[in-house]
């Protein structure tokens, strides 16, 4: 998880509500929620839950990134993966 990225994907959700709204609905500070939109804090998975469901997007779409997996230098056979 990048910190600063997770941050700018929370400030684009909230977008021009007042930071105070957002905190007061998913109740947390209004401290606590400007650290996670500045990249200087990771919420708890309890709050990551109550963002995701306040701007009604997973956890997965705010928290983690879309990559693909990298089997690296990994070889699968028989549904069974082997180096």
């Amino acid at each position: 998880m990048n910190k600063k990225r997770i941050g700018k994907k929370l400030l684009k959700l909230r977008g021009d509500k007042p930071r105070e709204e957002v905190a007061n609905a998913i109740k947390i500070s209004i401290s606590a929620l400007q650290m996670y939109e500045n990249g200087q804090r990771i919420p708890r998975d309890e709050i990551k839950v109550r963002l995701a469901e306040y701007y009604k997007a997973t956890v997965q779409e705010i928290f983690f990134e879309h990559k693909p997996h990298d089997m690296s230098g990994s070889k699968v056979l028989n549904n069974h993966e082997i180096a």
